[in-house]
């Protein structure tokens, strides 16, 4: 079972350049902007983070965006306008996905199977910043983890870039999947040959961190920097990469979630495995299983029962939660010894990192996770369970996170347009209660400006890096 829960790639969105209309009729699109204020009403996960929070004025906003579609003389003038909203907003997990030329229906569904590896883009992966740093010396290994080392201070620091969090970053992953396990590369791959794929490249990957984790240990280096600077996001490949490079417990973020069908059919997918799983399990973990069991179910009931939202309109907080039980962004479990899991039917259910066959504590020495504006979604949780269980520090700029899309998510086709609308389907909270929607702040900061180019950041990052090396020892120290 793999569950995407973290995805935030908004540059695989594009809108096409529309030629303009001789006759162009807005009322469609207005109906669709009505629509978009209903989904925020019933499945949009930070509501009540982006009114009080975010501090976002959503009647505004959507006022805005209706004058502007009313005005609108084209399609591509009025899909601006939701595209306006969205960044306004500035909630990564908030997206119009616009239907092709050609596509009338605006749903995947109707589709074909695509070719097994029509996914696998290198564009995804985020280019590496800390290997710009002067005296970097890289070192070879895979593909999808660049690494290397520089000395500064007296401190030798091995640099591991992540650039993405997902496989379909890595196009010669799926060449090498296929290869080994017999798929044709010109035929159309549906979602179990995929998920065939993305078994064998997240075995690969892990197993490739775990090298490149060990080579910087051999090479010298006494501390590890992780760049993730740039990454976009992912799966909960993170959570997994996240427990590699520490031999502390990593305590995953706890989760509310966005009430309705959505989260009670993965309540009930999960209630399922377990009642399966129970019976054949040891007392001990009979016991253990029927326990989860329980708490799930209650978590189903929870998710069916409706909250009036509407008052958020106003500005006021509902009368009741507005988002229901959660458990982990780990799964059902905020975290477990992935020996004790291993070979385990049911551990994927209770754990997702256990779908990975990672190893807790390859790496055991200080840790730094270098992050800038544009770290989002899973590689920012990343940084922030290394932060939160004191495993270590982040160095950089401020980065935003917060929420995702859980099994697919919870998209909506809008009726009129056939855009595809997503919303995060649930909200996780850091270990001292914030949501994580806050965002990160680094223990050290670097002061990148917007106008400095990729190499001119990398000098600047060199001169912060001997404080971030004392932090991160006085962090991960005896």
């Amino acid at each position: 079972m793999r569950r995407l829960v973290v995805l935030s790639l908004a540059f695989l969105l594009t809108a096409p350049a529309l030629a303009g209309d001789a006759a162009f009729d807005p009322t469609p699109y207005l109906e669709d902007l009505n629509q978009v204020r209903d989904v925020f009403s019933t499945k949009y996960a930070l509501f009540e983070w982006a009114v009080f929070d975010r501090e976002a004025d959503l009647p505004a906003l959507f006022e805005r965006a209706r004058s502007r579609i009313a005005q609108a003389h084209s399609e591509y003038e009025a899909r601006t306008a939701f595209d306006k909203f969205a960044r306004a907003l500035n909630d990564e997990h908030v997206s119009f996905n616009w239907p092709k030329a050609g596509d009338a229906s605006g749903s995947a569904g109707t589709q074909s199977a695509p070719l097994p590896c029509a996914r696998f883009n290198p564009s995804y992966v985020a280019k590496p910043l800390a290997a710009l740093m002067p005296g970097y010396k890289s070192l070879s290994g895979p593909e999808e983890f660049p690494s290397g080392t520089i000395e500064t201070g007296g401190a030798k620091i091995g640099i591991v870039q992540i650039g993405i969090f997902w496989d379909a970053g890595f196009p010669a992953l799926c060449d090498a999947a296929l290869i080994a396990l017999n798929i044709p590369k010109d035929e159309p791959c549906d979602d179990k040959c995929s998920d065939r794929i993305d078994d064998w490249a997240y075995i690969r990957m892990t197993n490739d961190f775990a090298d490149v984790l060990r080579a910087l240990k051999a090479a010298g280096a006494d501390t590890l920097l992780v760049d993730v600077t740039g990454d976009g996001g992912g799966t909960e490949w993170s959570e997994a990469a996240a427990r590699m490079v520490t031999p502390r417990t990593i305590v995953s973020m706890r989760t509310r979630v966005a009430r309705g069908e959505h989260w009670a059919k993965i309540y009930e997918e999960d209630a399922d495995e377990l009642r399966k799983d129970a019976p054949k399990a040891k007392p001990a973990e009979r016991k253990y299983l029927l326990d989860l069991l329980a708490r799930v179910e209650a978590a189903k009931r929870d998710v069916l029962t409706p909250c009036d939202a509407s008052p958020l309109w106003h500005g006021e907080h509902p009368k009741c939660p507005l988002l229901a039980t959660g458990f982990y962004e780990s799964g059902l479990v905020a975290s477990a010894d992935p020996k004790v899991m291993h070979g385990k039917p049911w551990a994927s259910t209770v754990f997702t990192p256990a779908q990975f066959p990672y190893q807790g504590g390859v790496w055991r020495g200080p840790v730094i996770v270098l992050i800038d504006r544009d770290t989002a979604s899973s590689a920012s949780r990343f940084a922030a369970l290394v932060q939160d269980n004191k495993a270590g520090i982040v160095l950089g700029e401020p980065a935003t996170s917060g929420g995702g899309h859980t099994d697919g998510g919870t998209p909506t086709n809008l009726k009129n347009s056939k855009a595809v609308l997503q919303v995060p389907d649930f909200a996780g909270f850091r270990i001292d209660g914030e949501n994580e929607a806050l965002g990160i702040e680094p223990d050290v900061l670097v002061g990148f400006t917007p106008a400095e180019g990729a190499h001119r950041r990398a000098v600047r990052l060199l001169a912060k890096l001997p404080e971030a090396v004392r932090a991160a020892s006085e962090r991960t120290g005896p």
